[in-house]
């Protein structure tokens, strides 16, 4: 279950403002028959720059089952159309894992080398210069960038192209049309929301990553409402993955300027 909070990941949309101000995403998530987890989503932007933090962790009878909880960090800086990511951090455990990793950059936004570590042994790779990789960016920036598309313009239809220092991938967003969510306890978010799919595109990588092997195959669905003027996700639902069908639902969103 190390990659839940990647499927988490697709709740970064807000609106990029002339002045600073925050978001906050309270998530509930279930997996099949499991309340399985709390997620907290936190957003600073200004003009200039962003800053991105998640953290997700396991509940109830599912953390019994699959204990995990991890952290994500994000900054950048912003340059007119294009968001620039300057630092990215996670660091995950599991049961029996503690797994960290660090994307260093230089001032221009070029991926410079990669620290990670597993139950203390650490590693660090070397990122070769490579037109194949030139222009792309981390996973939660994707997001960010998005953001601003959906703000400006109103729709979701894009394709951003991630390299996380050791995979190469493209995120596919569509525009799925409007649905009208139904009433659902412990969300006070319902009604017409815009729908929209993720599909991530493996590219050339061929391994074990389950949110590359769900989305490669079936959609990941988001559902986008506002508050004050700002975009939010409402909801997230994979209809199957291993343990089977997986729903995020906005538990409350905080909006600070």
């Amino acid at each position: 279950m190390k990659k839940l909070g990647l499927f988490l990941l697709i709740s970064f949309f807000f609106a990029l403002p002339a002045k600073a101000f925050s978001v906050i995403h309270d998530f509930n998530v279930e997996i099949g028959p499991f309340d399985a987890s709390r997620t907290r989503f936190s957003y600073t932007l200004d003009s200039k720059n962003f800053q991105i933090n998640s953290a997700v962790k396991t509940f109830g009878l599912f953390d019994t089952l699959y204990p995990f909880k991890a952290a994500y960090e994000t900054s950048g800086k912003i340059f007119g159309e294009s968001l620039q990511t300057g630092s990215y951090h996670y660091n995950s455990q599991t049961r029996f894992n503690k797994r960290s990793k660090e994307l260093v950059y230089d001032d221009k936004g070029t991926l410079l080398y990669r620290l990670s570590s597993k139950n203390g042994r650490k590693k660090k790779v070397l990122i070769a210069a490579d037109d194949e990789n030139a222009g792309t960016t981390d996973f939660q920036t994707v997001f960010a960038e998005l953001a601003r598309q959906y703000n400006n313009v109103r729709f979701c239809d894009s394709k951003m192209e991630v390299f996380d220092g050791k995979r190469r991938f493209d995120v596919i967003f569509k525009d799925e049309g409007k649905e009208e969510l139904p009433l659902l306890e412990g969300s006070p978010y319902w009604g017409l929301a815009v729908k929209c799919s993720m599909y991530i595109d493996k590219l050339k990588n061929d391994d074990d990553d389950m949110l590359m092997q769900i989305s490669s195959e079936r959609p990941i669905y988001f559902w986008l409402m506002e508050q004050d003027g700002k975009p939010f996700i409402a909801r997230i639902r994979i209809n199957d993955t291993p343990l089977g069908r997986l729903e995020a639902y906005a538990s409350k969103i905080t909006i600070k300027e």
